[in-house]
């Protein structure tokens, strides 16, 4: 498969400005080049009617949690919500990197968006980040009234570590007898951090030429996990490798096809699809992993921002 133009001359600049692999990079550079990248090459930021950062209750402290209501609501309606986890190796990222898709799945999606926060490694390793996200969606319900939101329409979306933290929440949610989850977006998903696991895609696009390689995954699951032999096969930390998909919230799966992490999330469509599951498949070819938080550069970003929020928008109005 090959790279469309504008990925291409991404990847191209990228070189050309001398940048490391990520694994080579010591933690708060990798920290600060993602930062750096989401205000540089994001999608421009949609208007919101209201933005309003909190802090929230988790097992062992607090996090902090950033609320987008896309329009005034009037007095006796509610919006939607979606908890939304940013992607970034469970190292990186944080509310601001994302803050350009939150931002846009508010305003097309048409519901109420929660950034969440949650603790990252290797500062705080697994379970914290699988703490905070359950904790998250359980006081997103627990509070629903007061957000002018409404706790029967819930979904969970995220890119990466977050499309894994997405598919381990509703898989505990169900698991716990809830909160109650109706639709999940799982974009460009880890779902599977063993790296013996004999993907194509792995093969294909993990040597280091296509932005993400299959080093700097398994560089993230050893900054994650305390133990990567012993837990990288917990769903927790492999949402794949959960035995019994059944019951599982509708989804939505995006992939890009020049992704190492293509066939995992491809996988897992099929094992929801397997169980029953309404799922939608869809991968956008030609472009790498992350392209949605290089939107601004790499238009099938976008291409797949738009996918997302017309999804959610469906599914939750």
């Amino acid at each position: 498969m090959s790279l469309d133009t504008a990925t291409t001359s991404f990847l191209d600049a990228m070189r050309a400005g001398g940048g490391r692999p990520l694994h080579e990079q010591t933690i708060d550079e990798v920290r600060a080049g993602i930062g750096a990248a989401s205000q540089q090459l994001a999608a421009p930021p949609a208007e919101v009617h209201e933005v309003a950062d909190r802090t929230i209750p988790v097992p062992g402290g607090e996090i902090g949690i950033r609320i987008y209501t896309p329009r005034p609501v009037p007095a006796g309606t509610t919006l939607p919500m979606v908890l939304h986890f940013h992607g970034g190796g469970f190292i990186a990222g944080s509310l601001d990197t994302h803050d350009s898709i939150a931002r846009y799945l508010a305003r097309h999606a048409d519901a109420i968006v929660i950034g969440v926060g949650y603790r990252l490694s290797p500062e705080h390793r697994f379970p914290a980040a699988v703490d905070d996200a359950y904790a998250a969606v359980s006081w997103a319900t627990a509070h629903a009234s007061e957000l002018h939101g409404d706790a029967g329409r819930v979904a969970v979306t995220g890119d990466s570590a977050g499309g894994n933290l997405s598919a381990v929440v509703c898989q505990l949610a169900k698991e716990r007898g809830g909160p109650r989850i109706a639709f999940q977006a799982l974009i460009y998903p880890a779902v599977d951090l063993d790296s013996r696991t004999d993907f194509p895609s792995r093969s294909e696009f993990g040597g280091g030429d296509h932005f993400l390689s299959t080093r700097d995954m398994a560089w993230f699951a050893s900054m994650y996990l305390t133990d990567v032999e012993r837990q990288v096969g917990d769903p927790r930390v492999s949402p794949l490798a959960a035995r019994d998909f059944r019951g599982l919230p509708p989804a939505l799966v995006v992939t890009s096809g020049c992704d190492p992490l293509r066939d995992e999330g491809k996988a897992y469509a099929d094992r929801l699809a397997g169980a029953g599951v309404p799922v939608e498949y869809h991968c956008v070819e030609g472009t790498i992993h992350a392209c949605m938080s290089f939107a601004g550069a790499i238009p099938a970003g976008l291409e797949m921002l738009t996918l997302v929020a017309s999804r959610l928008q469906a599914a939750l109005h």
